[in-house]
């Protein structure tokens, strides 16, 4: 689990926010794990776990994340990292 903050320093001074992705303990007991890893290699995001995210039939479904507050869910873990940066991509932070 990263500790760092979500904001961070650009080269020109300004100050942005990391996208926040999160993961329930549980869900990556079922598989998502990979995803995370996957994720946490990614020095533009901030990626967290917690015991309970409170999506519990969702969590059951199938792997899943946060993504800046919203649920991100794949069928499969490459589905749900694919999902995580399309969502990124199509709901700019600014």
């Amino acid at each position: 689990m990263k500790s760092e903050s979500n904001l961070f320093c650009s080269t020109g001074g300004r100050i942005l926010i990391k996208p926040l992705i999160e993961f329930c303990v549980g869900n990556l007991a079922s598989g998502s794990q990979a995803a995370l890893e996957k994720l946490e290699k990614d020095p533009n995001l901030d990626v967290m776990e917690y015991g309970c995210l409170g999506y519990c039939g969702i969590c059951f479904e199938g792997p899943f994340a946060l993504v800046n507050g919203e649920v991100v869910q794949g069928a499969t873990v490459e589905e749900l990292v694919n999902n995580v940066y399309e969502y990124l991509d199509e709901n700019p932070m600014f």
